[in-house]
């Protein structure tokens, strides 16, 4: 299970009434990710692009990894 901090925690609420100021400190850096919270569950992350297109590569190449490694 993933450990988020309090200061990456936002209701949705928050969310949607700030959404550009979310957006520019998740876009800028500032912010590494928001986790949303709708009625006290976690239910999405917001990432910037460069962060979610790495996560991506680190899939593709554990793919990889698994791929060669399983037996036929």
């Amino acid at each position: 299970m993933a450990k988020y901090s309090q200061e990456e925690i936002y209701t949705a609420t928050q969310v949607v009434r700030h959404f550009s100021d979310t957006l520019s400190k998740v876009s800028s850096g500032e912010k590494k990710r928001v986790v949303i919270v709708k009625n006290n569950r976690f239910e999405a992350i917001l990432l910037n692009v460069k962060e979610y297109e790495r996560m991506l590569e680190a899939v593709e190449i554990l793919e990889k990894i698994y791929n060669k490694t399983k037996r036929p």
